[in-house]
């Protein structure tokens, strides 16, 4: 299981291969999240983000047979259409990797302790929790 913190971008393509070697794999599913309309700057404490991330990962593979899973996200400023986040989770089975990718994605908006600050030409804001990413969260327990 792999959990990275980078500034580099990344290749779901080649994160995808990785994961998907055992033969008894029958199921990747993937999800990368793309920033939108508006420039904006990513921040994170090292060290917390990582363990955040990894008890996520953990609790998918308590509740779904996960075989694997790889789950990147970059910090720093970052352009509309980069990558922010990637998750890819392997399984036997697709039903498992669906909703284990899921779910990860789901906590991981809402639990991950990361800052974003969005770059309008009225100046930076900080980016405010939305009750729709609680309510996806939510509906996992």
């Amino acid at each position: 299981m792999k959990v990275a913190i980078q500034r580099e971008d990344f290749d779901l393509g080649a994160e995808t291969r990785a994961i998907s070697k055992n033969p008894k794999i029958g199921a990747v599913a993937s999800f990368v999240g793309l920033v939108r309309d508006v420039r904006m700057s990513l921040e994170h404490y090292p060290g917390m983000t990582e363990s955040a991330l990894r008890k996520i990962v953990d609790e998918a593979a308590s509740r779904w047979q996960v075989m694997d899973c790889t789950v990147i996200h970059r910090y720093g400023d970052l352009e509309p259409n980069d990558q922010i986040v990637m998750v890819a989770v392997a399984s036997a089975h697709r039903g498992d990797a669906f909703q284990a990718c899921e779910f990860i994605m789901d906590y991981l908006k809402t639990q991950a302790p990361f800052w974003k600050k969005e770059h309008r030409a009225g100046g930076a804001t900080w980016v405010e929790a939305r009750a729709s990413d609680d309510e996806a969260a939510d509906r996992w327990k």
